[in-house]
């Protein structure tokens, strides 16, 4: 009997993170922050039914980027668990903080044991009640079950480096609804593009209301909320050049090749 080729634990962990990073990074970003009247959650998701954000229970929202299949079935999995202990105990009971940890368990589970790791970022945010007496909260899960506690915002998914130094620079404390979309979409967009409002997937936990509280932004409210962006230095003579010429514009380069583009497993 012939024996198998030995890998080093190290090198097999290494192989495997960098397989799930990779893949991951392919995808459009997905930015979270905490505002005045609760947490917003905004994507680039050009999609109107492939929902990379979503509800999970009275005061809980998911997020993710990944391949679409696999967080899809990792935020059914959540929501069962939550109607579940709802159920059981009370609603009260249903919080953030054990779905992170339950998400976290398998996530790490799935990267220990399994030959291929789960292509999937996920976010799990709530917001407290609208009397006090607790804390926005956001977790950040990777792949690896690795969880990160946030305490302004989360950048999931591609090139989350940079967003991240750009919200940072753009942070307010106690910025309203508005002001924190229009950094959110900054950032997401970078310096050298925009994103328009049907490109874009928004929704809020809104603190002051009763019971269920995610809501989703989107259509003329979404476009009230967009505040125009000033054309990048030299936009003007690009533009006065392009409508000149008879060459059909090009695609940005996101477009050509983007995890989340034309496979729909890959959203």
């Amino acid at each position: 009997m012939s024996m198998p080729f030995y890998v080093a634990p190290e090198q097999l962990m290494k192989d495997k993170a960098d397989y799930a990073r990779k893949n991951i990074a392919r995808g459009r970003p997905l930015l979270a922050t905490i505002y005045d009247a609760g947490v917003l959650l905004a994507a680039e998701n050009p999609s109107s039914t492939l929902r990379k954000i979503s509800e999970i229970y009275d005061r809980i929202a998911f997020g993710a980027v990944g391949r679409f299949n696999e967080f899809d079935q990792l935020r059914m999995a959540g929501v069962r668990a939550a109607d579940f202990k709802g159920y059981s105990y009370s609603r009260e009971d249903v919080d953030a903080r054990a779905l992170a940890n339950t998400y976290a368990q398998y996530l790490g589970q799935v990267f220990t044991h399994e030959m291929k790791p789960m292509e999937v970022e996920i976010l799990v945010a709530e917001t407290g009640p609208a009397g006090g007496g607790g804390r926005d909260q956001l977790f950040h899960i990777l792949f690896d079950g690795t969880v990160f506690d946030e305490d302004r915002f989360s950048v999931l998914g591609g090139e989350a480096e940079a967003i991240h130094q750009r919200m940072k620079d753009a942070w307010t404390d106690g910025w309203d609804l508005a002001a924190a979309l229009n950094a959110a979409i900054s950032a997401l967009a970078g310096p050298d593009r925009s994103l328009a409002p049907a490109e874009l997937e928004v929704a809020v936990l809104e603190r002051a209301r009763t019971g269920r509280v995610f809501r989703r932004l989107d259509g003329e409210e979404l476009a009230g909320l967009v505040a125009p962006r000033p054309a990048p230095d030299g936009a003007a003579g690009a533009s006065e050049a392009s409508d000149s010429s008879d060459a059909p514009a090009q695609p940005h380069g996101d477009d050509q090749h983007d995890g989340e583009g034309s496979d729909p497993a890959d959203r």
